[in-house]
């Protein structure tokens, strides 16, 4: 599944193409997503795209009358094509811009979603959510506060969006490692000073994924087609039994949440 710096690099990659064009038509090929395409998406027809905005892993494309939410799902892509290119399998919807460009979502496991936003409106996907990382507003004291009482262990905590939108569970297996923490940890049990070693590393490892393009996943290529660079840069995640790169110690696999958690027994306590 995509995570969010590979939606933000997403964002980066489309922002320039449709930023200031008119969309002169909007073609939903299959509306039948995560949840129904509704009709009003078609409403962007004749406006003129304001801004490409990311929201935790959802991106908004804002003009004067609302703005059509994308949501890439667990095979999702986006990708910037002249609108004389042949639709791909797959390609669900299109938004064509008066310079010549389409925007394409491309999802085969259709758990992605398009939905529509009234202006200053807030839709219901985004009232419960946490925090974005990189602001100013993701702070120790917030996990720390967010935490008191809760015996649920830290990744998973970190990985809850109602706390902070976006730690998914690659970020989340590297930023624990950097820091120290066992993932099991109880998240109530983390001191203060845990929680400000924690972190300014989350956001620090998210940035670099940003910055180096998103990691590569199966299903993921950012708009231009090439794969993230992120990958050859993990220190544990996907490498069970690889020793670690700080100790040597064999690294250990376990499920959290029904998720893939690799640390070091050793390091990480």
């Amino acid at each position: 599944m995509p995570e969010l710096p590979e939606v933000e690099v997403s964002r980066l990659g489309i922002s320039p193409h449709i930023e200031k064009q008119l969309v002169v038509e909007v073609k939903i090929h299959n509306p039948n997503l995560r949840w129904p395409v509704p009709e009003e998406v078609k409403s962007l027809i004749g406006q003129t795209i304001t801004q490409v905005e990311r929201r935790a892993k959802y991106l908004l494309i804002h003009s004067a009358v609302g703005s059509a939410i994308l949501h890439l799902g667990m095979s999702g892509n986006l990708r910037v094509v002249t609108q004389s290119e042949p639709l791909k399998k797959h390609d669900h919807i299109e938004f064509h811009f008066d310079n010549g460009l389409a925007l394409r979502l491309n999802d085969p496991r259709r758990f992605g979603a398009c939905l529509w936003q009234q202006p200053n409106e807030c839709h219901s996907v985004f009232k419960k959510l946490g925090p974005e990382p990189l602001t100013d507003a993701f702070t120790a004291k917030h996990l720390f506060d967010a935490s008191r009482g809760k015996k649920v262990p830290i990744k998973q905590f970190i990985m809850d969006n109602h706390i902070v939108v976006g730690v998914g569970n690659i970020y989340a297996n590297e930023s624990l490692f950097k820091a120290g923490i066992h993932p099991q940890s109880e998240a109530g049990k983390v001191s203060l000073a845990r929680y400000q070693r924690l972190t300014p590393i989350i956001k620090s490892t998210l940035a670099a994924a940003i910055e180096q393009g998103g990691t590569t996943l199966k299903d993921f290529a950012q708009s231009d087609g090439k794969p993230g660079y992120f990958a050859q840069e993990l220190l544990v995640y996907g490498r069970k039994g690889q020793p670690c790169v700080t100790c040597f110690t064999e690294l250990t696999e376990i499920r959290l949440g029904q998720r893939s958690t690799v640390y070091c027994k050793r390091c990480q306590r």
